[in-house]
């Protein structure tokens, strides 16, 4: 019996929770909880080491360098497709020209990943602003509600349409809330993580090429 009356609150809590929301604020919620999830994923692929700093390709291409195959080491660094394989390639690639605009390149190449990655970032956040809107619109909507009813309910208003107004205001807060923090902190995390692994390319790229600072050679 107790196990029976437990399941039945269960229910019954799921039930109020539904009707609380509505069709609507359930189909929003979920979607931002799809979208927040997948983005989440997406980011967090990408911001491994191993997509955007790979050991392997620095260990292979200061190999080639010392033993001065510069072709070798421009495709090994043009067929990955890491950031610092960009970065690097677009290093060699100018190099012929001299070691400044080499330097140049390998800077602008590495702004411009910076300003993919952050792109790719901001929907994480924009989730992260949009939720809570929509938990304080649903606010809104659920005072409204239930003010009307106090407003045409004369001198006994119905308590059940009053709560019902309560109740969507208090959930679609907590809804919002539930999604907007931890976006938030998937945010920071992975941005923070982004702009150390970008420095770290900047730092590792730089020395690996800091061996033509004296002259380059005619033809990477």
């Amino acid at each position: 019996d107790g196990a029976a009356g437990g399941g039945e609150k269960s229910t019954n809590a799921l039930m109020w929770l539904i009707e609380s929301l509505g069709i609507l604020y359930i189909t929003l919620f979920l979607l931002l909880s799809f979208v927040f999830v997948a983005l989440s994923i997406m980011n967090l692929l990408t911001a491994r080491r191993e997509s955007m700093c790979p050991v392997q390709l620095i260990q292979s291409f200061e190999t080639c360098l010392n033993e001065e195959k510069y072709q070798e080491a421009y495709e090994l660094a043009k067929a990955d497709e890491s950031v610092l394989g960009n970065v690097l390639s677009a290093g060699l690639a100018k190099l012929s020209a001299g070691y400044e605009p080499a330097i140049e390149a390998m800077q602008e190449v590495g702004e411009d990943e910076n300003m993919k990655l952050e792109h790719r970032l901001s929907y994480i956040n924009l989730v992260a602003q949009i939720a809570p809107m929509v938990g304080l619109f649903g606010t809104v909507h659920g005072m409204i509600e239930a003010f009307f009813e106090i407003a045409t309910g004369g001198a006994t208003p119905d308590a059940n349409k009053l709560a019902d107004g309560i109740s969507k205001a208090l959930v679609t807060t907590l809804i919002g809330l539930a999604i907007a923090i931890p976006a938030l902190a998937v945010f920071r995390i992975l941005y923070n993580r982004v702009q150390r692994l970008i420095l770290e390319i900047g730092i590792t790229s730089e020395g690996l090429m800091s061996r033509f600072q004296s002259g380059a050679p005619k033809k990477a």
